[in-house]
């Protein structure tokens, strides 16, 4: 594998590249667990959550001129009311929260650590501002005899305790999106996890 290039971009700064985040997003996700059948209109709606956030940041990773990784992250307290609801539900200030959006990479490009190089770039972006106390991110929680289910499917769990991340069974979303092969999108639900950081 060729050594990666990288490249930040923060608040507003994310919009400029919209579009190629957009096809990265639709490519991964389509794959177990999230199948999703995206769109650019609807990514570029969800995008634009980020780039309105002066404190978010876009980390990416790119093989020359394609973007072929990414992760997000975002001030909870920015992110949309459906991220916030468990959260503010349990009695928990958001604003001691760092919300840890998609961490996506192309299939060819895993298991070269790139992984664990997106966790430590948000991470140290949630640090850098000395007021947050955790950061957290969700994951889609499929039935384990789901007909879509590869046989040799690896849940990240084990990856994300490593990383000092413990699953939260009572903060669940719900997030809607159409499945591959849906006529209509299904809400699907979605667990945190969270790992306390300090500044």
């Amino acid at each position: 594998m060729a050594k990666p290039s990288y490249q930040s971009y923060r608040g507003a700064e994310i919009a400029a590249v919209f579009e190629p985040l957009a096809k990265l997003r639709i490519a991964v996700f389509r794959a177990w667990p999230y199948l999703y059948e995206g769109s650019l209109d609807y990514e570029k709606t969800y995008l634009q959550t980020y780039a309105n956030s002066p404190r978010s940041l876009l980390f990416t990773a790119w093989d020359g001129d394609e973007m072929i990784g990414a992760t997000t992250c975002i001030p909870l307290s920015d992110e949309t009311s459906d991220v916030q609801e468990p959260f503010l539900k349990a009695g928990m200030d958001t604003a001691s929260i760092f919300y840890f959006g998609e961490s996506i990479l192309l299939a060819q490009y895993r298991g070269h650590g790139l992984g664990h190089r997106f966790f430590d770039a948000r991470e140290a972006h949630a640090r850098s501002f000395g007021s947050y106390r955790f950061t957290c991110f969700c994951g889609v929680v499929r039935p384990a005899d789901h007909p879509e289910r590869p046989a040799d499917f690896r849940p990240l769990d084990e990856f994300w305790r490593k990383r000092g991340y413990l699953p939260q069974p009572t903060l669940q979303s719900q997030f809607e999106w159409l499945d591959i092969g849906e006529a209509a999108p299904t809400p699907k639900p979605m667990m945190y996890w969270m790992k306390a950081i300090t500044p």
